[in-house]
């Protein structure tokens, strides 16, 4: 009688009930790993900001669809815009334009000098700059970049659409109202 009360307190066998704990731990947990392979192997969102891409990506921050097999195939082409580590600050992730391939010559021109520069990019390297030449740090300030170093391609873009104000949201009531 005494084992019949521990195991089924309340009306609730324990056993079943650490049964069904169990199984939707798993469950979690395997739909957690499932979301970490894809986010960080296959495909997953970006937050971007900054003014280094503009005009083609917002100041304001871009939601983008970063795609991670390219770079791990070495399919990467001239024009892809690609996430990448940062080599200056390691903790940063930049957002950059392909702007060269290893063996390519590459012509460029600081904002501040007049004069061109030309590099050859070496084995292994890609040359990234961003749209904004005159704002963008990039491989014109610390040169090619690692092919180890880009995380993904990017392959979709949303705006990021901030919500109305306040102010904005009882304007557009009194204009329905009327």
């Amino acid at each position: 009688m005494a084992w019949k009360l521990a195991t089924d307190i309340g009306g609730l066998p324990w056993k079943n009930f650490a049964k069904e704990a169990w199984e939707r731990v798993s469950i979690t947990v395997k739909f957690l790993c499932a979301m970490h392979v894809t986010s960080n192997y296959i495909c997953g969102p970006q937050l971007t900001m900054g003014p280094s891409m503009l005009p083609t990506l917002n100041m304001s921050g871009d939601v983008l669809l970063v795609e991670r097999l390219s770079t791990r195939f070495g399919n990467i082409k001239h024009g892809d815009l690609v996430i990448a580590c940062s080599t200056e600050n390691p903790k940063k992730t930049i957002c950059k334009r392909v702007m060269g391939l290893e063996g390519d010559r590459v012509d460029f021109s600081m904002a501040n000098q007049g004069q061109s520069q030309s590099v050859v990019v070496p084995k292994g390297h890609v040359w990234l700059q961003g749209d904004n030449l005159s704002i963008s740090r990039d491989s014109r300030h610390f040169g090619p970049v690692p092919y180890g170093l880009l995380q993904g391609k990017i392959i979709f873009r949303r705006n990021n659409v901030p919500a109305p104000s306040h102010a904005q949201g009882k304007h557009k009531e009194a204009d329905l109202a009327n």
